[in-house]
């Protein structure tokens, strides 16, 4: 569901309607807090507001009888501030400052309302948004309570010439002007915070999944390995000991050592594949119950013998029960073979309505022996087993010898790509 999402591009619309994509704000606000992170300067917004606001403040004084027309210091001064504009990711306090700060010189200095205050405006909005909502709103106060001066108080030394006192309502209208910038400014943090929230999930998911895998693949080659090189290790030891004196039985180890070799070799290249090209379909299906025979002549090869007892219906199992159900007798068996004095071994797979029974017995005893494995089959066993809401009991019998027994659900495939 996830992945389905993701590939809609943002996910479901909102419920006052307006595109998916701008849940948690337009594209380009999110490519420009990405190069914010990274560093960059915001060029091109920055120089297309200051093209916007020089030629904008001239057309808004020609409105304004009353008001003075850009000279170059006013110029200066717009300059200022846009230009301040490029530091709003890097220093947005300082800039939201810089640019109430400018534009209040601006308006106090008798020049003409107008693009100048969208200067303002971008400077508290980054500010707002990078959490600095305090020295935001302490900009904007700045420029109320500067322009509440100059307008009732200081305007009479101040140009133009003849100027006369703001009424109260155009009063009114900045203040609303002021409430939008805040507000406007807020709705835009919370979507942004919620935009990096979501990011840093997907984010996490992204690595628990990859962590799954991993998990996933050293199972897969712990019980590969593990069968062949008990298998090797035996016949190794057979062929070692019958090299004098029965060449023809050595002949017949080390002929099973090559083909369990053979078969580790074909075996672990096709999990490395998956690992190269996560993308693609395995070139050969996995392993599952209907290589038990397999198994069997393995098994007799290292000089076990297993007795296998199918019980009930042999319906198809889904791909993972299959070969979590072979990986379990396949590593049972390599523990008896590692582990148990026994020659022994019987095999029992039952197939329920509700669940897949399987149990490996030996006679035992232990040996005690160490033959080099990594203590890790039984703890494989019961994660493959908890994967698929199944479990493991592992234990000596009553009567002697050692009893594995796994009881794996029966799923769908829809319940398994799930």
């Amino acid at each position: 569901m996830d992945e389905r999402c993701e590939q809609g591009r943002g996910g479901p619309s909102l419920p006052w309607g307006g595109p998916p994509m701008w849940r948690h704000g337009p594209p380009w606000w999110r490519r420009r807090g990405e190069a914010a992170d990274a560093g960059r300067l915001p060029w091109a917004t920055t120089l297309a507001i200051t093209v916007f606001v020089q030629i904008g403040s001239k057309y808004a004084a020609q409105g304004q009888l009353d008001r003075l027309e850009p000279d170059v210091p006013a110029r200066l001064l717009l300059l200022a501030g846009t230009l301040s504009l490029l530091l709003r990711h890097r220093h947005p306090v300082p800039v939201a400052y810089v640019t109430a700060g400018t534009a209040l010189c601006y308006l106090g200095g008798g020049y003409a309302y107008g693009p100048v205050l969208i200067t303002v405006a971008v400077g508290c909005f980054a500010a707002v948004v990078a959490g600095h909502r305090r020295a935001a709103r302490g900009a904007v106060a700045m420029l109320w309570a500067g322009h509440l001066l100059v307008a009732h108080w200081l305007y009479q030394w101040l140009p133009p010439d003849g100027d006369h006192a703001r009424s109260w309502g155009e009063e009114t209208v900045v203040a609303v002007w002021v409430v939008a910038i805040v507000a406007v400014s807020e709705l835009a943090r919370v979507r942004r915070e919620q935009w990096m929230k979501e990011r840093a999930e997907r984010a996490r998911a992204a690595e628990r999944r990859a962590d799954e895998e991993r998990l996933r693949m050293a199972r897969e080659l712990h019980d590969v390995l593990a069968h062949s090189i008990s298998v090797i290790n035996v016949q190794a030891g057979v062929g070692l000991a019958l090299l004098d004196s029965d060449p023809e039985q050595a002949r017949t180890a080390l002929t099973t050592i090559k083909a369990a070799s053979k078969e580790a070799l074909g075996e672990v290249r096709q999990v490395l594949d998956t690992l190269r090209t996560p993308g693609d379909a395995p070139r050969a299906p996995a392993p599952g119950l209907d290589r038990l025979p397999e198994l069997v002549q393995q098994a007799a090869s290292a000089g076990l013998t297993v007795d296998v007892d199918t019980q009930g219906s042999g319906r198809k199992q889904t791909p993972g029960v299959d070969l979590a159900a072979f990986r379990i007798v396949q590593e049972a068996l390599t523990n008896v073979v590692r582990h148990s004095g026994s020659r022994h071994a019987r095999v029992l797979v039952r197939y329920e309505a509700t669940a897949l029974t399987l149990r490996v017995d030996d006679d035992g005893p232990a040996t005690g022996a160490d033959t080099g494995g990594s203590g890790n089959g039984l703890a494989g066993m019961r994660e493959r087993a908890a994967a698929l809401d199944g479990t493991i009991e592992a234990g000596p019998r009553p009567d002697g010898g050692f009893r594995v027994t796994a009881v794996l659900p029966i799923r769908t495939a829809s319940q398994e790509d799930q």
